[in-house]
């Protein structure tokens, strides 16, 4: 399913508990998400006697090539999974929702002196025994490097979300570094902890042009594996960093393969060729195969992403929410889960994941209704005409939803749909289209009537959806952001920058409760169903563990071992 883009112990801080009152805890918060409810196949495997040193080699399986390798720029799911295993943060969020320091020492909170009571100081203090893998000390430095390389206007930032409040950068020590938000920003928290890798100052100050260096190609890291190489087309190969200063690696080295087709993908971990199926996963139509199969375990996690038509509010019948709800209430969404997904998703009301501290419970739940459907259509005066479709004050009740081309289950999705509204009335005709085509202004500019689409709305793991629902990042309207949706509501506004500066948990869980209850009585987007995802992992690698806070599932393969060892996956 293609989304619109865009996921040690000591010192771990956990978030589930909403009575905490601390800074820190805010941007985290996922509780397990290792699964969906009733559907795991298998839980999260965790290390439990790993090798004293690297053993053996992980094939982990892509169904997409990984192109980009500097970690501040654009990218997507399929890059990070490069990201995480040759770079650091300064702290990261596990499964739990815990934020658990990597390159710091310790997490910053209002207890330990690391943040200020109003959250506009941080004072970082950071590992002294980390090198790059080049042999270079990490220090101070290379963090003030990266936040600056971020904010620099030449320079093509992924995001300055958060970043572009951070001012007045001090290098104390070399292995601690303060500066000052311009603005209290309880996010940030999260974002430092999702996908700010952190960069070699001494590598790419010495770059000309920062978009564009043989680093991009190359990349030198303080993660657990080093760059070995690229073949285009076929496979990365990257070898054990034996200096890491975290857990493991405890394998020597990791082979990503890529296997564009995703048949072909399965059939290759069903007859042992791959150890992993990553990113897209294993097709639905495969699972209840796959967990048969001797010697493999499967994976049915929860993403953070949900399946939903989007609408644009700006065109003429969707403006009238007595549309909107009428094609909610005539979705058949179960049908849907069930005929073409192989009911493994679970519905969702909410744009928040519901594994996360900050899901709304008891939003209102769908249910399947057409005669309410046609009954409200009926009392907003959308009369049907002779060919069957309704009008109203000379505007029809058609309109076009687009997806992307090829991806067989959403265009099949599509024909359930025109059956559901045909029902109703509504005339839905489908405009499908590549997908660099419909990800393009199509999309970013609200081109189109309706798209079936799948988003991912958190900021890192953090509920603050102001780029997605927020007035003033239309892009269509000049904003700034991706309310592609032209969605604009006051009262929404006014939770967002609430939410943004509260620096109580269970303030913040209230806030944006309530941010969820109004997105779903306004029906700002048509909610289908939270993402999933299928993986196969094979018998004897342990330490795989889904993480609903990354973007991919790959995430820590500096865990991963064989408890086994099966001979081929010896080296040497």
């Amino acid at each position: 399913m293609a989304n619109d883009t865009g996921r040690f112990g000591v010192g771990a801080v956990h978030l589930g508990s909403p009575n905490r009152r601390q800074f820190f805890q805010l941007g985290a918060g996922a509780a397990a998400g290792w699964s969906l409810a009733g559907n795991a196949f298998a839980q999260t495997e965790r290390p439990t006697n790993p090798p004293d040193k690297p053993r053996g080699q992980v094939i982990a399986a892509l169904s997409q090539e990984p192109t980009v390798f500097h970690p501040l720029m654009p990218g997507i799911e399929v890059d990070q999974g490069v990201w995480w295993q040759v770079f650091s943060l300064l702290w990261y969020i596990d499964p739990e929702g815990n934020f658990v320091p990597d390159l710091a020492r310790e997490v910053p909170t209002i207890e330990n002196g690391g943040l200020s009571a109003d959250g506009l100081t941080w004072k970082i203090k950071l590992r002294s025994d980390v090198k790059w893998h080049d042999g270079t000390p990490f220090t101070a430095d290379d963090v003030k490097f990266s936040l600056e390389l971020i904010n620099n206007p030449d320079f093509r930032a992924r995001s300055r979300v958060g970043h572009s409040l951070v001012k007045d950068i001090k290098v104390v020590a070399a292995d601690e570094i303060h500066w000052r938000m311009e603005a209290p920003y309880s996010p940030y928290m999260s974002i430092l902890g999702s996908l700010t890798f952190i960069v070699p100052k001494h590598i790419l100050e010495k770059v000309s042009d920062p978009n564009a260096s043989p680093f991009h190609n190359a990349p030198v890291g303080t993660g657990p594996f080093r760059w070995g190489e690229r073949v285009p087309g076929d496979h990365i190969l990257l070898n054990a960093h034996t200096g890491y200063h975290g857990k493991g690696p405890y394998v020597e080295r990791v082979v990503f393969k890529y296997i564009p087709d995703l048949t072909v993908l399965y059939t290759q971990f069903r007859t042992g060729q791959v150890d992993y199926t990553g990113l897209q996963g294993i097709l639905p139509n495969f699972v209840q195969e796959a967990k048969t199969l001797k010697g493999r375990k499967i994976f049915v996690s929860a993403t953070s992403s949900v399946e939903h038509i989007a609408p644009n509010l700006d065109f003429g019948p969707f403006a009238d929410r007595a549309v909107r709800e009428a094609l909610y209430l005539a979705i058949n969404k179960q049908a849907i889960i069930d005929a073409l997904y192989y009911g493994l998703p679970t519905q969702t009301e909410s744009f928040v994941p519901q594994q996360a501290w900050s899901f709304q419970k008891g939003l209102p739940q769908h249910k399947y209704d057409p005669a309410k459907a046609n009954a409200l259509l009926d009392a907003a005066g959308w009369v049907r005409s002779s060919s069957g479709v309704r009008e109203k004050g000379g505007v029809k009740l058609e309109f076009t939803n687009s997806t992307t081309s090829g991806n067989a289950v959403r265009e099949q999705t599509q024909q359930l749909l025109v059956q559901d509204w045909r029902a109703i009335g509504a005339a839905m005709r489908v405009n499908n289209m590549p997908a660099a085509v419909i990800w393009g202004d199509f999309w970013q500019q609200s081109k189109f009537n309706s798209v079936l689409v799948s988003v991912n709305f958190m900021l890192g793991s953090d509920p603050d959806v102001t780029p997605r629902f927020g007035s003033g990042a239309i892009p269509a309207k000049g904003g700034r952001g991706y309310n592609t949706y032209q969605y604009q509501s006051p009262e929404a506004d006014r939770l967002l920058a609430e939410g943004a500066k509260q620096f109580d948990l269970s303030q913040r869980k209230t806030t944006y409760g309530d941010l969820q209850k109004l997105i779903r009585n306004d029906l700002a987007i048509l909610p289908m169903f939270q993402g999933f995802i299928a993986e196969g992992v094979k018998e004897g690698l342990q330490g795989f563990r889904p993480n609903i806070n990354t973007s991919i599932n790959c995430w820590n393969i500096r865990e991963w071992y064989w408890a086994l060892m099966d001979p081929a996956r010896w080296i040497g």
